[in-house]
C-alpha cells in the first residue's frame, strides 16, 4: 500500500486546500466516524484546512478491525498524521476523540515531533479522572443497547434495526473498552493553550471535570458550556466553530474573519 492510499483511508471528508495557513485534525467520539465532521469544512474559513480522521472500522474503512489497546490506537494515528505537519496544526477530539487528541500531543512530545498550536477538547473530563460508571464494553448484547439507548447518542431507529447493529456493535464495544481501560500516565503538563467544550446537560460529564483539564497545560485554557446533553456539537456546531476560529486567529496572520 502507498503513502498517499494510506493516507487517504485515514482522512474522510477531507479536502484539499492549499491557500490553508493551519490544519484541523478532528478525532471522533466512541462509535462515531469522520462523518460527523463532514460539514465543518464548509463552516470554517478557507485559511483552516479541516481532516476528519477515520479510525479503523467504520466509514470506507468498515471491514477494517477497530483497535481496542489504546497506545496501538495512538501509535497507529501518529504514524498516519507525522507525514502531514508540513504547516501549523491543531486538533479538536470529541469524547473519546478528545482523549485519542490528548495523547497524540504526548506522544509526538516524546518522539520529538512537532506538536499542535491548540488542543480542542470536547465531552469528556479530564484524563486523571476515573469514571464512576460500571464498564459497559462487555456487558450481554440487550443491556449494551440499553447503555447505548440512554447515552442518547444512537438514534431509536438504528438501535431497532439488528441487521445495522450487529455490524455496530463489535465497533462500539472495542471504542467503549478503548475508553474504559484507558488509564491517564503521569507526565508533565502539555505546553499548548486548551479549550474545552461541555454540554449543560450531560450527566457524566459535569463542569468541574471539564475544568479539571487545566492541570494539563501550562498555556493558556478556556471553558465553554453549552445546551445539551453529551452530544451537543451538531446543535452547537456554529458558535463551537467561532469559538475554535477565535481561538486560532493568532496563528492564521490575520486580525479578524
Amino acid at each position: 500500500m502507498t503513502d498517499a492510499v494510506n493516507q487517504n483511508k485515514w482522512f474522510a471528508y477531507f479536502r484539499p486546500n492549499p491557500a490553508a495557513r493551519l490544519r484541523l485534525f478532528c478525532f471522533p467520539y466512541a462509535g462515531g466516524s469522520a462523518a460527523i465532521f463532514r460539514t465543518w469544512p464548509n463552516n470554517l474559513p478557507a485559511m483552516i484546512e479541516v481532516r476528519p480522521v477515520e479510525l479503523p472500522g467504520r466509514g470506507a474503512r468498515l471491514k477494517e478491525p477497530p483497535f481496542t489497546h489504546f497506545p496501538s490506537l495512538v501509535q497507529a494515528t501518529a504514524e498516519a498524521l507525522v507525514t502531514v505537519l508540513d504547516q501549523p496544526f491543531a486538533f479538536f477530539g470529541h469524547s473519546m476523540g478528545a482523549l485519542i487528541g490528548f495523547e497524540l500531543i504526548r506522544y509526538f512530545r516524546k518522539n520529538q515531533i512537532k506538536t499542535p498550536v491548540h488542543l480542542f477538547v470536547s465531552g469528556h473530563t479530564a484524563p486523571h479522572i476515573l469514571s464512576k460508571h460500571r464498564p459497559i464494553h462487555n456487558l450481554p448484547e440487550n443491556e449494551f443497547i440499553e447503555e447505548l439507548r440512554q447515552l442518547n447518542g444512537t438514534p431509536e431507529a438504528v438501535l431497532q434495526n439488528q441487521e445495522l447493529m450487529q455490524l455496530l456493535i463489535p465497533i462500539l464495544r472495542a471504542d467503549f473498552a478503548i475508553n474504559e481501560t484507558y488509564r491517564c500516565q503521569n507526565d508533565a503538563p502539555l505546553a499548548c493553550p486548551m479549550t474545552v467544550f461541555g454540554g449543560c446537560q450531560d450527566r457524566d460529564v459535569t463542569q468541574d471535570t471539564l475544568e479539571a483539564w487545566r492541570e494539563h497545560t501550562t498555556g493558556a485554557f478556556s471553558l465553554h458550556l453549552f445546551e445539551g446533553d453529551h452530544f451537543f456539537l451538531q446543535r452547537n456546531e456554529k458558535e463551537i466553530l467561532q469559538t475554535i476560529v477565535n481561538d486560532l486567529r493568532p496563528y492564521l496572520g490575520v486580525r479578524s474573519i
